[in-house]
């Protein structure tokens, strides 16, 4: 069974974590075991992370740029980058934002942890069905390349 991490950070109007429910679903539908994480809630245990196959990554867009919980789940994944289980895995990014977007070009960070399947998935305020129907999606998609 595929081990998925889908981790994020919602606060406030909990609309990144929509997303992130959306993703997991998405990953359960292809019959993953999920492991769901609010980066807001605490601060992610990185020495986990080998555990897991994939990882969707989820952020609110702040001052134009990722979470601070994220930035530092990354910071912890670089120190920890070249022991095994570190380096390689399938991805997938999700982020919301209040207007004006301009995170999504933070998003090649992620770039480091392995190879990112999809493309960013976007919301500006709350997710529309439309979006949570892309996360699930991409879920899914994230699924397919974690069993290759």
């Amino acid at each position: 069974m595929v081990k998925a991490l889908v981790l994020y950070h919602s606060q406030q109007y909990g609309n990144t974590k929509k997303m992130a429910e959306a993703v997991a679903e998405g990953l359960r539908s292809e019959g993953c075991e999920v492991t769901f994480h609010n980066a807001n809630d605490e601060r992610y245990p990185i020495k986990d992370y080998p555990q897991h196959d994939c990882v969707a990554l989820g952020t609110p867009d702040y001052f134009s740029y990722l979470a601070g919980t994220i930035k530092t789940f990354m910071d912890d994944w670089y120190i920890h980058r070249n022991e095994a289980g570190y380096q390689g895995k399938p991805y997938a990014v999700f982020y919301s934002h209040g207007g004006g977007g301009r995170a999504r070009s933070a998003l090649t960070i992620f770039s480091r942890i392995g190879t990112q399947v999809g493309t960013p998935v976007e919301s500006s305020g709350a997710p529309s069905a439309k979006t949570l129907d892309e996360c699930r999606a991409l879920g899914v998609g994230l699924a397919k390349a974690s069993k290759k």
